[in-house]
């Protein structure tokens, strides 16, 4: 069957960019400046304590036979133990997790509000004001450093006219505890609709940030794609007949052209998880940047490798998430997957 042929060769493609990106950040860490041993020892071990951590973390042996017993425990999910917080890997991950998706889909959301009509609009209004105002702005917003727009967003928008909050997820009147691990939803349960909304307020300016840096590439495709449809012959056909513009549109242009976006938004996903690193940081959300800045400021190898994988596991499968999107909805991509229709 397609699907399982599918399945198979991208995880098994997956399982093989995964262990050369494991090894790939292992082998730089071991040449970061820093002593993980002392970090684990803590600040005022002695050298017979640095020594005993060295000789625990396995650190004492050679290179490459600490890469293969990493791996080996890496196959049985088991990612080690922070050297900063001696707590599981997979537990901080956990904690953190939860924040980045929750950053991402809410920059997704906004994007495809903003992207998807300012797309059909210049589209349809192709070589005119309207179109080269919306190009230029796409290709001008496509260009700014992730940094400096959070960094001048959250100066003036939260500083200057305190419009939102400057940081953090939520206000500290509001006590959330952790069901979920989404803020938004925590917060709804813990403090009602007034909390929800408050970490709601918290998220909307990171979230814009990471929407306006990506959906310049969303508004091109779109806008390329709604273009190219326009000009197929069903849809001349349905204009001579007099279907309304907003019908046209609607019904036929707009569901022909989701395929390239399914695609980007699928890659982009990955991609902006990576990029909420910055985000997060600058922004002060407990996310997966914050572990990961943590990770490298405290020389924890286990945690950043960690946060590395996870990220990597993220963009594969959001990878072959959107393969079987685009196998379900376009017929000649599953011919593809059969060999050709055999």
């Amino acid at each position: 069957m397609w699907i399982v042929r599918l399945v198979s060769r991208r995880v098994a493609l997956g399982v093989i960019t995964l262990i050369a990106l494991a090894a790939a950040v292992f082998f730089i860490s071991t040449l970061v400046p820093g002593d993980p041993a002392r970090v684990a020892a803590g600040e005022n071990a002695t050298a017979d304590q640095i020594a005993a951590a060295r000789e625990n973390l396995g650190l004492d042996k050679p290179v490459i036979i600490q890469f293969f017993l990493y791996l080996g425990r890496l196959l049985h999910g088991d990612l080690g133990m922070s050297i900063s917080t001696h707590s599981p890997v997979t537990e901080g991950l956990f904690d953190a997790l939860p924040t980045t998706f929750e950053l991402v889909l809410m920059s997704i959301i906004l994007m495809l509000v903003v992207a998807l009509p300012a797309a059909t609009i210049a589209a349809l209004r192709r070589g005119g004001a309207g179109d080269q105002a919306l190009r230029t702005s796409a290709v001008f917003t496509a260009g700014i450093p992730t940094f400096w727009l959070a960094l001048l967003v959250q100066f003036f928008i939260g500083g200057k006219l305190q419009i939102l909050p400057l940081s953090g997820a939520v206000s500290r009147q509001y006590s959330v505890d952790r069901v979920t691990g989404f803020m938004l939803i925590d917060a709804t349960i813990s403090g009602g609709a007034e909390a929800g909304w408050d970490a709601f307020l918290h998220l909307l300016m990171p979230s814009a940030v990471l929407a306006v840096l990506f959906g310049a590439q969303l508004f091109r495709a779109l806008r390329t794609e709604i273009i190219r449809v326009l000009a197929r012959e069903h849809i001349a056909v349905a204009r001579s007949k007099g279907v309304p513009p907003l019908t046209l549109v609607m019904h036929h242009v707009l569901p022909n052209s989701i395929g390239p976006a399914i695609t980007i938004l699928g890659v982009q996903f990955g991609m902006m998880v990576g990029s909420a690193v910055l985000v997060e940081s600058i922004f002060a959300l407990p996310g997966l940047g914050s572990y990961l800045t943590n990770a490298v400021g405290s020389a924890d190898v286990n945690a950043l490798l960690g946060a590395v994988l996870v990220t990597g596991l993220v963009v594969v499968t959001a990878s072959l998430v959107v393969d079987l999107l685009q196998a379900v909805r376009d017929p000649r991509v599953r011919a593809a997957q059969n060999g050709g229709g055999r």
